[in-house]
């Protein structure tokens, strides 16, 4: 268990279940961090709260089904998790989802309704929920997972591209509350960006082994990279994209 700058720390992790979420709730719970993971999924959730307690005997790791597409529902995940443990450190908001089409001209709406839940209200719900709280905390920061495309769209991936791009722009403006809040001080919370290309897992790899999946971050990796937020200082994170791919 570590001590360094999550030593302690209590990290809400959104989007727990899927195999970002899992290596997150391992490398933060390997940190010293108490972790506390949500899911739609019960059963995925549970799955992954018990292999990051088995792998970290004596690691605080707990998992809440909680709706996020219910602005209350999220609100009473974070009123519950500070009055539970004190404080809350950190959000990371892992909740993914993909549409595309083949061309401009034959992207479906709908790909964008589905995507504007999953992709943005939801990124709405856990900032607006827990934004107070990490406030108070000395080490605030919420992360965000975005993907490059945000940045430079494609013709077929414009739902997606749109969604991401609303999720970062939110992200920012979170980041200002932070900055203002700071006052002459500078921050002492902090609201982030990761940005990839795509992410990989070993499963994708055993499922594709002939695949180069270039340009891709490992989910390993990206969990590495969000436990290094918490070592910078929060001025020096907050507001920013960090780009764990090539800019586009």
């Amino acid at each position: 268990m570590g001590n360094g700058a999550l030593d302690g720390a209590v990290i809400a992790v959104a989007g727990a279940g899927g195999p970002a979420g899992r290596a997150t709730l391992l490398r933060l719970a390997e940190a010293g961090a108490t972790v506390v993971g949500s899911d739609n999924d019960p059963e995925r959730l549970a799955e992954a709260v018990d292999a990051a307690r088995y792998a970290h005997g004596g690691a605080t790791v707990t998992g809440d089904t909680v709706d996020l597409l219910d602005l209350d529902s999220t609100r009473e995940w974070a009123a519950r998790t500070e009055k539970e443990f004190g404080r809350v450190d950190g959000l990371v908001h892992l909740v993914g989802g993909w549409r595309g089409s083949e061309t401009f001209t034959k992207t479906k709406l709908d790909d964008w309704d589905l995507l504007e839940l999953l992709l943005v209200r939801t990124v709405l719900h856990t900032s607006l929920a827990f934004h107070e709280a990490l406030q108070r905390s000395d080490r605030g920061r919420y992360v965000l997972i975005s993907a490059a495309g945000a940045s430079k769209p494609t013709a077929g991936n414009a739902a997606y591209a749109a969604a991401k791009a609303a999720a970062e722009a939110w992200t920012l403006a979170m980041a200002d509350y932070f900055r203002k809040a700071g006052g002459e001080q500078g921050p002492t919370s902090a609201a982030a960006i990761l940005v990839v290309k795509a992410l990989v897992h070993d499963a994708m790899r055993a499922d594709r082994p002939n695949a180069k999946f270039a340009g891709f971050t490992d989910v390993k990796d990206l969990a590495e990279a969000i436990a290094g937020v918490w070592d910078k200082p929060a001025a020096e994170v907050n507001g920013t994209r960090l780009w764990l791919t090539e800019k586009p």
